[in-house]
């Protein structure tokens, strides 16, 4: 599957039907923009219960979110900061694809983009246009 610096993809578990990414190499983990975070936990098990905005510059739809807690990382942010994040695991669909990716939760709203995803999300068989966007369709 060949694919451009921007694609669209959706987040079926998580109710987000479609959402522009970035596809960022130099992260390893992908990431979502999520706010109001926090921790709940159910029969033993650690979720993460949360709210995504997946439109860029938009209130609105938010969407909330629950998911099991796979992780807790210390990831370096683009400006070098490290901060702790909550990882959850989560259905990606990009074209006729589905495939499972770790996300971290972290605070995007200043960001161009609400989701990233990283190296580790990128499977064999993944050709990456850097100077294409949005191959797999609007």
């Amino acid at each position: 599957m060949e694919i451009g610096w921007r694609e669209w993809a959706a987040l079926p578990e998580l109710d987000v039907e479609r959402i522009k990414v970035k596809i960022d190499t130099g992260a390893k983990t992908s990431a979502i923009h999520a706010f109001n975070i926090r921790e709940t936990e159910h029969d033993g098990v650690l979720y993460a219960e949360f709210i995504l905005h997946p439109e860029q510059r938009r209130a609105k739809p938010a969407i909330k979110c629950t998911a099991p807690i796979i992780d807790r990382r210390a990831i370096k942010s683009s400006n070098g900061i490290v901060q702790e994040r909550l990882i959850i695991r989560t259905a990606l669909v990009m074209g006729e694809r589905s495939w499972p990716i770790d996300l971290s939760l972290t605070n995007r709203d200043e960001m161009d983009y609400r989701m990233l995803v990283g190296r580790d999300a990128l499977r064999k068989n993944i050709i990456i246009r850097p100077g294409k966007s949005f191959l797999l369709g609007a």
